[in-house]
């Protein structure tokens, strides 16, 4: 008599508080008390009708299914569906496709369709292989904007239409207040309860805008806890104040907001219960009390599992499901046995424990929530399409927006992130732990240094020394923690040796650190002692890819700790970082390109290794200064030894020009230290007493100023026999210091002899008193001797300082021998006529290699990526990594076409609308500028359009007289699926 007096005080003053709502207050038509309609009425009553008593109360049952299992589970199923007309199925464990199979199995056996569910908090992927993880939802609440928590409601609910899956056991609305949580901890937005239910609102707006019934869990509240349900029953000690001003405030909102659904957590509040044993999710004080009387809640109650260990453990089989019931629960989840389960619920039933009007007041709430979720027009699921459907390309990029709008840079006391001065920094990585290859890949994108590997997160301190005393070259060492796990005694994952590693690296006054994690936020209460800390909050690929764009500053921080970890690290707390436009790496749909068509590079790209017109090839797509597209294709030799990767070296050969030289002279022109139409005799003087006196720099740049196309060079400097004593040797030595390939060295006045030869060489015939536009290697060669004149520095040395260095290309060098093992470089020729050797590593054209492999038309080598950073710093005209490498639009300048019947730039090169089947897509605007090379590559750039196109390959190998890259169109043909991807907006 008493404790129902004390209930009942408790109830009322609930109802007071005024944050409780009324079984009047308005709601969003979703919840359970919107008016049907005529066909609604008609079709629950038809089936509610058409069910025996038995028949009816199998609907309020939903088993776990599994399509991972043998087939003896599977027929037990098909058993309860035939003999009980059970109501639902949650899936569990297995594979979209099998689970697909089943569910038209299941649906087909079924007199009235099944609704089907599942525990998809962060995506498909938590239940079920080859699905997409999208994030828990600590993250999401780590996020600076609730708009993606709202798309990624969407997207899964989309995944789960289309998997024939009606109900999402999400969001969880719990607020996490106890950092010690081991069963929701990262499962809940945060702290902050407003944050919670904001979030948690958007999420169920996500899904049930989208078909698919949101069940906001776990009711009354599962945060406050330090015991997980799953084995044992916590305990959650709130009072009166807490209840009502935390734990059910996002419950509250949600309802508000028309939630379909509500879950009845396994915890015990001593607050409504004397009896220790008595679970939330059987105690009618709870359940029908305060959450269907006080609060009014009309929706679908579930139960939690009720095969969970804090609960089953106490009963017999089939009592729990009886008691769940008569609490006031409409749905009874993973019923351990249905059979049993049913006697027992018949015999309450019979006791009056249990009114029949309850029961078919259930059954049809059941009835309707079907209805809502289209099972009155049921169809099977569409198997053949599925991958399709539930691999939507929007899904890619919302998964990656999720984790830019969360990464969180903690602490930022040295100033240090983002890295700007790549050619000051000396950066090293270390990973702990396994499974860090996509952050290993992007890290290597943005600078040259090592990436060190510790797979065991727990490995042995002289694991750590070895490592350490590898460091010293470095000023800078970024330490990622990956594998990490969310059990508070256990350090999160962090292994003592990780701990002490770090603590020696702080601890070095020439060193800064800088310390990632791939976990928990309330881990970092380990790594409070950084003064430069990040969190990346998963460990997965979209982590992975944004991380170290965030560090190097492609992608601004934005996100915020949704937690307290210590009492130095608050909710709340997170330093926004600028956005430096350095190139960023993402999907098509994020840049308004169709994924599915830019896919059909691969058709293009493989066809060009079948038949043999290159042996392997990179391709790279970018937009609007993010990388959608960088594959690798075969190998670096027809005999298939080593796979091309997007690591390999290319011989740019004439893309050298514009990567090279042509950067060279648009610097000093932007710096006012030459003048396009001053003569190239005023820099260089020998000029004056020589056919090329008059010509301007502007001439040459154009190929206007009557050079021929090339001239004998290293033809001179060979016999029939061999190379001439008087150029070549087999060793180096000061007169030969020139490396021609590994074994033959040039004259050091090899530049001078050319370089007279070039004087000396005639000019072509004037057309009506002009010299005909013609595409030479002499300009080039001219411009880097005014280059370097001017610059009074050899051109390698001065683009590695001034370019190649501050943009961190580390792969981009002249005679990569130098740095790189043959391994690295893909082979260009077999020369038999002048150097006599497989070539590899030793540039192919035979003029530049005669002076050492520094020529002003050819000897850069690359990979696609660094190609790329120089090139978008060309695009975004001078700008890029928060420095400007132009002060003026110099790029622009050079780009655009400046004179009638010549096509060509200042230097660049520019489509062809003559021919049909020009270097360019006919698909690209007249603006398009870039340049191909001799050995098979090319790079276009579209200002209008922001497209970055990269193709590099070794056509040439073995022989430069493969022609059938040109011949099958390959280059233009993958420029023309870039535009045809171009969506319109």
């Amino acid at each position: 008599m008493l404790k129902d007096l004390r209930i009942r005080l408790l109830l009322l003053l609930l109802a007071v508080t005024g944050l409780v709502i009324s079984s009047s207050a308005p709601r969003l038509p979703d919840d359970g008390t919107r008016p049907m309609s005529v066909a609604e009425q008609t079709w629950v009553d038809s089936v509610f009708n058409s069910l025996t008593p038995d028949q009816r109360l199998g609907q309020l049952f939903m088993v776990a299914a599994y399509s991972n299992k043998d087939r003896k589970h599977a027929q037990y199923i098909e058993f309860l569906v035939k003999n009980y007309n059970i109501g639902g199925l949650m899936f569990l464990q297995g594979g979209p496709r099998r689970q697909a199979l089943l569910t038209n199995r299941y649906q087909a056996a079924a007199k009235v369709p099944l609704l089907v569910a599942m525990d998809a908090e962060w995506g498909l992927d938590m239940r079920l292989d080859s699905s997409m993880h999208f994030a828990k939802q600590m993250t999401l609440g780590a996020m600076d904007d609730d708009q993606y928590v709202y798309q990624m409601g969407r997207e899964i609910a989309l995944k789960m239409k289309a998997l024939g899956v009606h109900v999402s056991f999400s969001p969880v609305v719990d607020v996490n207040s106890n950092p010690s949580n081991p069963v929701i901890g990262n499962r809940s937005f945060g702290e902050n309860k407003e944050q919670v239910a904001r979030r948690g609102i958007q999420y169920i707006r996500g899904l049930q805008d989208h078909g698919v019934l949101a069940v906001a869990k776990h009711f009354p509240g599962h945060g406050d806890t330090d015991v997980d349900s799953h084995v044992a029953l916590p305990v959650i000690n709130s009072d009166l104040a807490r209840l009502t001003n935390v734990d059910l405030y996002p419950f509250q909102k949600s309802f508000e907001q028309g939630v379909m659904g509500v879950m009845v957590g396994h915890l015990y509040m001593p607050l409504f219960d004397t009896v220790r044993t008595l679970s939330a999710t059987i105690s009618r004080n709870l359940v029908t009390g305060l959450l269907k009387e006080k609060m009014g809640y009309r929706g679908l109650v579930f139960t939690d599992a009720l095969n969970m260990k804090s609960v089953s453990n106490l009963y017999k089989a089939g009592e729990l499901d009886a008691l769940a019931l008569a609490a006031g629960n409409d749905v009874l989840l993973f019923s351990e046995d249905v059979p049993v389960a049913l006697v027992k619920i018949k015999e309450a039933i019979a006791a009056g424990q249990i009114t029949q009007e309850d029961v078919d007041q259930r059954v049809r709430k059941m009835l309707r929530a079907k209805y809502w979720a289209g099972l009155n027009r049921y169809r099977p699921i569409d198997v053949p399409n599925l991958m399709t459907n539930l691999n939507r390309p929007l899904s890619r990029l919302v998964q990656q927006q999720i984790y830019e709008h969360a990464t969180t840079v903690v602490k930022n006391d040295d100033d240090l992130l983002p890295f700007h001065r790549l050619d000051t920094l000396r950066i090293a990585a270390v990973t702990i732990g396994s499974e860090a290859s996509t952050y290993r890949e992007i890290m290597g994108k943005y600078q040259s240094g090592p990436v060190y590997a510790v797979p065991n997160r727990y490995a042995l301190d002289s694991t750590f020394a070895r490592i350490a005393g590898r460091l010293a070259p470095y000023n800078v060492v970024v330490v990622s923690l990956h594998n990490m796990n969310n059990t508070p005694t256990h350090n999160y994952g962090i292994g003592e040796g990780a701990l002490k590693f770090l603590q020696e690296l702080q601890a070095n006054p020439r060193v800064k650190t800088v310390v990632v994690a791939f976990g928990n936020a309330y881990s970092l209460k380990h790594l409070e002692a950084s003064r430069t800390l990040v969190c990346g909050y998963e460990d997965n690929y979209p982590a992975q890819l944004v991380v170290p764009q965030v560090l190097f500053g492609a992608l601004p921080a934005k996100g915020r700790l949704p937690v307290t970890v210590s009492e130095t690290l608050k909710a709340g707390q997170g330093l926004p970082t600028p956005d430096f436009r350095r190139l960023r790496y993402g999907t098509p749909e994020a840049v308004n390109l169709d994924s599915r068509i830019l896919a059909q590079i691969d058709n293009v790209a493989l066809e060009s290794v079948a038949y043999a017109a290159a042996p392997g090839c990179q391709v790279l797509v970018a937009k609007d200064g993010m990388v959608v597209f960088d594959k690798s294709y075969g190998y670096c030799t027809y005999d298939k030894s080593q796979p091309v990767n997007s690591s390999t070296l290319y011989d740019l050969a004439s893309v050298t020009k514009v990567a090279g030289t042509l950067q060279a002279i648009m610097y000093l022109k932007d710096q006012g230290r030459i003048n396009l139409d001053d003569k190239v005799a005023a820099y260089l003087t020998e000029l004056k007493q020589t056919n090329k006196r008059d010509m301007t720099v502007r001439d040459v740049l154009l190929h206007q100023a009557g050079l021929k196309p090339g001239i004998p060079t290293w033809e001179r400097t060979i016999t029939k026999a061999s190379p001439k004593p008087t150029f070549y040797a087999s060793t180096a030595s000061p007169e030969f210091p020139r490396p021609v390939t590994p074994e033959l060295y040039s004259i050091r006045t090899a530049d001078d002899s050319v370089w007279t030869w070039v004087q000396r060489s005639g000019l072509l015939p004037k057309v009506k008193g002009k010299y005909p536009v013609e595409y030479s290697d002499l300009s080039f060669i001219i411009l880097k001797r005014l280059a370097e004149k001017v610059l009074k520095e050899p051109l390698d040395a001065f683009l590695q300082k001034n370019f190649y260095q501050p943009l961190g290309l580390g792969t981009m060098t002249y005679n990569p021998l130098t740095r790189f093992p043959k391994s690295c470089i893909a082979p260009t020729e077999n020369d038999t006529y002048f150097r006599r050797t497989q070539l590899q590593g030793t540039v192919h054209d035979q003029s530049a290699a005669m002076v050492g492999g520094v020529g002003g038309h050819a000897g850069l080598f690359s990979n696609a990526n660094d190609l790329a950073v120089l090139m978008q710093m060309n695009l975004q005209n001078g700008r890029y990594g928060g420095h400007r490498f132009y002060q003026t639009p110099v790029v622009t300048e050079f780009a655009r076409s400046t004179e009638a019947g010549n096509r060509r730039g200042l230097g660049w090169d520019r489509g062809d609308p003559s021919k049909p089947e020009g270097p360019t897509s006919n698909l690209s605007p007249a603006s398009t500028f870039g340049h191909t090379g001799f050995t098979g590559t090319c790079v276009w750039m579209d200002p209008e359009n922001k497209i970055l196109y990269i193709f590099l390959s070794n056509r040439v190998y073995p022989d430069a007289g493969n022609n059938k890259l040109r011949q099958y169109n390959i280059r233009t043909r993958i420029h023309d699926v870039i535009y045809k991807s171009l969506q319109k907006t």
